[in-house]
């Protein structure tokens, strides 16, 4: 905020208020703003002020990292599919076979069953001839390809992308879909395990089996 200098027609002050030095006229009373003191003082403010905003950002940083940072945990010991375990969305609905164009993505879960609260699972489509490396095609149907959403290295959540390529958003480790899930870059020790699927006869995506390897950290 600024101060009109004393004496200003602005202020309503004739020169001879109580606020101007020796009674008014041309004495004026130095400004904090204008000797060296104020100088420093200046600075120091401007510190704080940098340090304050600072922390404002790292706060709203980690607000939306502590959501991404959330680890898969299941006391649940048991498989998280099974053979004849249908794929559904975050309400429950069976996943049809119409479900994605090719190129597109999206978050399933195994039916709902004792034990199970969820298990993300990365359901993906491509044309059948983009896979290939280590993608096991056996466990494909119809350009569609699931794997676990869990990261192979701290256990976030793989929710972003870079065209086709998944990204973790914690450590940016990168999987291949096409390609069995392979990593592609960043720290993941290992490729997402890929699940066995195929259709039923009533047209829905359902499980073979479960994940070919242990999901999240650990494992081989």
């Amino acid at each position: 905020m600024s101060r009109e200098p004393c004496g200003s027609a602005d202020d309503g002050c004739d020169g001879d208020c109580g606020d101007c030095a020796d009674g008014g006229g041309d004495g004026h009373r130095p400004s904090i703003f204008t000797d060296e003191r104020a100088s420093v003082a200046r600075r120091d403010y401007a510190k704080l002020l940098a340090t304050v905003g600072g922390l404002t950002a790292v706060g709203s940083l980690a607000a939306p990292l502590a959501g991404l940072t959330r680890v898969f945990e299941r006391s649940y010991t048991g498989p998280v599919y099974s053979d004849g375990i249908y794929l559904v969305d975050g309400e429950g609905n069976r996943i049809d076979e119409s479900a994605l164009a090719e190129g597109e993505k999206t978050t399933v879960f195994p039916e709902p069953r004792p034990g199970i609260e969820k298990a993300p699972t990365l359901l993906v489509r491509h044309p059948e001839d983009a896979y290939g490396g280590e993608t096991r095609m056996e466990f494909t149907i119809g350009g569609y390809a699931a794997y676990s959403k869990v990261c192979t290295h701290a256990g976030c959540m793989v929710s972003n992308e870079e065209g086709e390529t998944l990204v973790c958003p914690c450590h940016f480790g990168k999987f291949d879909p096409t390609a069995g899930a392979r990593v592609v870059g960043g720290p993941p020790p290992r490729a997402l395990p890929q699940l066995p699927i195929t259709l039923s006869s009533e047209g829905y995506l359902m499980a073979t089996g479960d994940f070919e390897a242990t999901v999240g950290p650990g494992g081989g």
